[in-house]
């Protein structure tokens, strides 16, 4: 029986659910699983905005990936890929080459913090949360703050996809403040390039906008929508139209690029550094390279005058993962393909409650839509971050929440 090699370049939600759904799938005689990852833990990326705000240590978000993988049988590379030969099919890294007949990118994002000045945090004064590193760093800047408060912007960059943790950051900061008697020192204006409130770059979610629009009046914090962040210095944010906001604490999420060695590789990407796909999540021209996650290129929903892009969850990625490994499997065994839309349900952590939206499909006209709020939202979101870790540490990660 011929083994057929699978190489899967990244190690969070996409790459884990793509080894391990492929390795359900399939017996181990007809294919041989690879996965690279420059980073040695998963780390569950939605709960960085409790790391942010000291609620959570990174230790207790994370888990080792190697053991769960070698576990299931599947091989485990640290390090980087530094080229992909999509000719030879061979990847090659610092400790040699993987050859693969099929090759799976989930190599997630680059923050392109070049579009903004001062974007930071690590090339700048302003604060980040799409990285484990960046939620440490904003965290160790929180407890500062606090002990000298004072004006706060939280938002978004223009062409930001990543909405979601912006708005979870600030219903966070506000719930924070009040329970330390410490919002009467601290105005907050929330910065968006959407549309308007609850866009999230999918062109809304049924009453999202009206609730978002009455919980941010009801905490006092200002907001602007299609505005443009330009330059964060260390006292003040300027937006593209000329005002400014001063602000002894900013953190504005930025827009996403593709990572260097994927938009380097001729032939593979868009002009973002994104890999466009078929409805399989497949390339239109290397029929052997699928994509999953952040990597893909999604077009957005509709225009606006500041751009917004289109949003890639953890949930969403889940969903484009295990379609992948089917889609792989269906190659190597024959078979119907999954080509479902993809559709989207989050919780957003409000402070003292959740809300939970839902959207499916993602883009309109949609089936089904509903925005919820609720205590019990909370402790859904509490209890599905360890839930999640450890069903991903026996080698089982759940299906799309």
């Amino acid at each position: 029986m011929e083994k057929h090699r699978v190489a899967i370049i990244g190690g969070s939600f996409g790459g884990l659910t793509v080894a391990h759904t492929l390795r359900r799938l399939l017996p181990r005689a007809q294919q041989e699983i690879t996965l690279i990852s420059r980073e040695d833990k998963f780390v569950f990326i939605p709960s960085l905005p409790w790391v942010a705000m000291g609620e959570k240590s990174l230790a207790q978000i994370s888990i080792p990936i190697r053991q769960s993988l070698e576990s299931r049988g599947v091989r485990y590379l640290q390090g980087t890929v530094e080229h992909i030969d999509l000719a030879s099919q061979r990847l090659h890294t610092g400790d040699g080459e993987c050859e693969y007949d099929f090759l799976v990118i989930a190599t997630g994002h680059r923050s392109a913090n070049e579009a903004v000045s001062g974007l930071g945090p690590f090339d700048g004064p302003g604060h980040s949360l799409m990285s484990a590193d960046e939620a440490q760093e904003a965290a160790d800047a929180w407890q500062a703050f606090l002990s000298d408060p004072g004006p706060m912007v939280i938002g978004c960059a223009p062409g930001a996809s990543c909405i979601g943790p912006a708005y979870e950051f600030a219903f966070e900061v506000d719930h924070a403040l009040r329970r330390r008697k410490l919002r009467h020192k601290v105005p907050i204006q929330f910065v968006t390039p959407e549309p308007f409130l609850g866009h999230f770059g999918v062109g809304g979610v049924d009453r999202a906008r009206r609730f978002f629009e009455d919980e941010l009046d009801r905490r006092e914090i200002g907001y602007h929508t299609s505005v443009a962040v330009s330059k964060i210095s260390t006292d003040s944010v300027q937006l593209a139209g000329g005002e400014e906001f001063e602000s002894r604490y900013s953190l504005v999420l930025p827009p996403l690029a593709g990572v260097g060695v994927v938009q380097d590789t001729e032939g593979l990407t868009n002009p973002k550094g994104f890999i466009p796909t078929d409805a399989s999540f497949r390339h239109p021209d290397f029929k052997n390279v699928y994509a999953a996650g952040v990597a893909v290129a999604l077009p957005p929903i509709g225009d606006s005058a500041v751009p917004v892009n289109f949003p890639k969850t953890g949930q969403m990625t889940v969903q484009m993962a295990r379609a992948v490994a089917h889609n792989i499997a269906a190659d190597i065994k024959g078979g119907s393909r999954r080509e479902k839309p993809l559709s989207v349900q989050c919780i957003l952590d409000l402070g003292d409650r959740a809300a939970k939206l839902l959207a499916d499909p993602v883009r309109p006209p949609r089936n089904r839509t509903k925005v919820s709020i609720g205590k019990r939202w909370l402790w859904a979101k509490q209890a599905y971050e360890p839930w999640f870790l450890l069903r991903t540490r026996l080698g089982r990660p759940p299906g799309p929440w």
